[in-house]
């Protein structure tokens, strides 16, 4: 059980006197669905499971069949009984029918808790937000970080810098090539195809793959929208660019990190840090192979960078902490950690040679700095830091 935190909190939840849909989302290949039947195992009273990769499904219908079995078996053996959905958002107007009968069990009172799963955040959010408001809980499960790749795989650090966090690739590391067509093949393409173009208008989906694929390169990077334009020789605005980042940053593939600044409007149009969310992203992508990648001091710079960034973007979804970047001229912060009116700034240094670190200085001059982070070479380990959250920081 690797997704201890995620576990505790669902199992609780379900358990609570007060009940909510519990939401369980996050990108593909994450254990959304060993989770779920994780909770079946552990769960003493009737469960019930159905997912929506069943061919046979009918719509609105297919729903209501399986909720209507659970409240059969619930009535049968008059306990509360758990109903989980896997891939509900493949069931067209799937939250209208989940809204109809939650709200019939409510007003009957009848002891039925509900777990959906999914991997399109886009179009569960959509659906939760419209037609379940006030109804529903989320638990986010983000790409599997390295406290969880070590125990599971034994993995070293750098071994998790550049192969990321899909365990279902794990065990074909050692055949680089396979690795990576299964990378591109069955997360990549996948996440890509169903849970962005499928799901969502996008009118120039060559260009949006191109920024992906830009992001991949870039990871670590600041880059101007009109910059990004320029390398991706396509049509069309910042404006398309900033929404499709969204899109990319909902699906669990790359978000691009605002610049901080006590402006807020200034921060929204500040120009992005792009940065993948897992590194196997650059990786496979990269065309080169781990050694490689290892004896090259600037390339293996902005993986240990984004394999940092990703740990803090991954760990801080659905909590009240905000991950920036932050540049004045030529002086940087890597990452700018803010909760309420705390800052905390992150400057990741992965060479042995010692180096002044001018932006740290700039930054705390001009804003109030609770701490500030060296992370690799004379300061905090790299792998030291991949496995505290956020909060831990923050302290």
């Amino acid at each position: 059980m690797y997704k201890r935190k995620q576990f505790a909190i669902l199992l609780q939840r379900i358990n609570e006197k007060r009940k909510f849909i519990q939401f369980l989302t996050g990108p593909r290949q994450t254990g959304k669905t060993t989770l779920a039947r994780q909770i079946l195992e552990h769960i003493k009273w009737p469960t019930y499971y159905a997912s929506a990769d069943d061919p046979s499904m009918k719509g609105k219908a297919w729903i209501e069949q399986h909720w209507e079995n659970a409240r059969l078996k619930s009535f049968q053996e008059k306990r509360k009984t758990l109903l989980i959905f896997d891939e509900i958002q493949k069931i067209p107007d799937w939250s209208e029918a989940v809204k109809k009968l939650w709200d019939e069990d409510t007003l009957k009172s009848l002891p039925i808790r509900v777990v959906l799963l999914g991997s399109s955040p886009l179009l569960l959010q959509k659906g939760l937000t419209e037609s379940l408001a006030g109804r529903f809980e989320v638990v986010y499960m983000p790409h599997w970080s390295f406290e969880e790749m070590h125990r599971a795989f034994k993995w070293d650090v750098e071994t998790f810098i550049y192969f990321g966090g899909y365990p279902g690739a794990a065990e074909i590391i050692s055949q680089e090539d396979r690795w990576r067509q299964y990378i591109l093949d069955s997360f990549v393409e996948t996440t890509i195809s169903r849970d962005v173009l499928l799901m969502t208008r996008v009118d120039k989906p060559a260009l949006l793959r191109g920024l992906f694929e830009l992001g991949c390169s870039f990871s670590g990077q600041i880059l101007s929208y009109q910059k990004m334009l320029g390398q991706l020789h396509g049509a069309g605005n910042t404006t398309t660019l900033a929404h499709y980042l969204q899109l990319l940053d909902a699906a669990g593939l790359l978000t691009g990190l605002q610049k901080y600044a006590a402006n807020r409007v200034r921060q929204r149009a500040s120009s992005p840090k792009l940065l993948v969310l897992n590194t196997a992203l650059m990786s496979a992508f990269g065309g080169s192979n781990f050694q490689a990648v290892k004896n090259k001091p600037e390339i293996w710079g902005r993986f240990v960078e984004s394999a940092i960034g990703a740990s803090l973007v991954n760990k801080s979804r659905k909590t009240n902490i905000r991950i920036y970047y932050w540049r004045d001229r030529n002086k940087e912060v890597d990452f700018v950690l803010e909760q309420g009116q705390q800052l905390i700034a992150v400057e990741v240094k992965s060479t042995k040679k010692k180096m002044a670190l001018p932006g740290m200085e700039a930054f705390a001059n001009q804003f109030p700095v609770q701490k500030k982070f060296l992370v690799g070479s004379e300061g905090i380990p790299v792998e030291e830091f991949l496995t505290l959250s956020p909060e831990e920081l923050f302290g």
